[in-house]
């Protein structure tokens, strides 16, 4: 019998051993799981109707789906303009940004370890040169001697000077006033400009309640590309995160194509427009994720007119700042 009692206890001493060492095992995989949970991407995001395909992936919650299906997560902070989206970017307050081709090659040049990872949209009539509906400016060769304003470093400035090349201008023939998007439509409707040269929602709200004609838009000259960026480093250490934000992306283009007037109702209020202005506004863009050969090669002479014009300090290389291999 005391072998017996001996042998029970053995047996149970060894169980509670098993049992202890299950529980220390689980308790291993829940870290482990906590800590892929804990993987976050942080968003540097924007408001405007540029960027509507991951503005509705947004709203609609396909973010949430597609980081909870890798275990992980995002947080999102809004920013009024590109220019800002980058100093948060460069202050390690951000891994991934989206804007135009010209104020993300600046970021590069500037030193950034960024890379374009993806397109957002294009769109050629979503960029225009805009004047007041009474102004006597009927054609390009009219800007000579005007007072113009746009946003430096912006792509408004790229379109700008195409504009003028093609009226054998240059900028030494206007007066170029730095003025951003949110403050443009005051200075133009007041007279303290002759001109200024917007994207969307501007080109739309302006020209809707009469106060702004179009003087020329960029059908044949600037395909106009929106882009999104991810930190290199961060990117090549969480390639999960940056596909997820992608598909994300992706889905929310598909949703805008498939059903425009249930896109329109979503996205209004945050663009301050009616339902009717973003319907009209839809159909200036190409949404959709894709970076084409002619995408690539448009980005490329973006960059080397920014470095040429001496916007840009150091040139900047397609093949280096471009990396399609998330998009696969």
């Amino acid at each position: 019998m005391k072998n017996n009692i001996i042998s029970l206890v053995i047996a149970f001493s060894l169980g509670i051993f098993a049992l202890t060492a299950c529980n220390e095992n689980e308790k291993t995989a829940d870290k482990a799981t906590t800590a892929k949970e804990q993987k976050v991407l942080r968003v540097a995001a924007q408001a405007y109707p540029l960027y509507s395909p991951i503005n509705a992936a947004y709203k609609l919650g396909y973010f949430d789906e597609e980081f909870k299906a890798i275990g992980a997560s995002y947080t999102w902070t809004e920013f009024a303009s590109g220019p800002l989206v980058n100093e948060a970017v460069a202050a390690g307050e951000g891994d991934v940004g989206f804007m135009a081709d010209l104020p993300a090659i600046i970021a590069r040049s500037s030193g950034q370890n960024i890379q374009v990872v993806s397109g957002v949209s294009t769109g050629e009539r979503s960029l225009a040169v805009l004047t007041r509906a009474d102004s006597d400016i009927k054609k390009i060769t009219d800007l000579k001697g005007k007072k113009i304003a746009y946003a430096f470093g912006s792509y408004a400035q790229h379109l700008l000077a195409l504009v003028l090349d093609q009226a054998k201008l240059t900028f030494d023939d206007v007066e170029s006033v730095n003025l951003g998007a949110a403050d443009s439509p005051n200075a133009l409707v007041n007279k303290d400009v002759d001109a200024i040269v917007i994207w969307e929602q501007f080109i739309t709200k302006l020209t809707n309640n009469g106060s702004a004609k179009v003087l020329i838009d960029g059908t044949g000259i600037k395909k106009s590309n929106m882009v999104l960026y991810a930190v290199k480093d961060f990117a090549e250490k969480n390639p999960e995160l940056i596909k997820a934000f992608i598909k994300a992306t992706k889905r929310g283009a598909e949703y805008i194509k498939n059903n425009p007037k249930e896109a329109a109702a979503l996205l209004a209020p945050k663009y301050n427009v009616t339902e009717e202005e973003i319907l009209k506004i839809f159909g200036n863009f190409n949404f959709g994720v894709e970076l084409s050969d002619d995408d690539v090669k448009e980005i490329t002479t973006v960059a080397d007119y920014a470095y040429k014009a001496g916007i840009i300090k150091q040139p900047v290389s397609g093949d280096e700042f471009i990396n399609r291999s998330y998009l696969n």
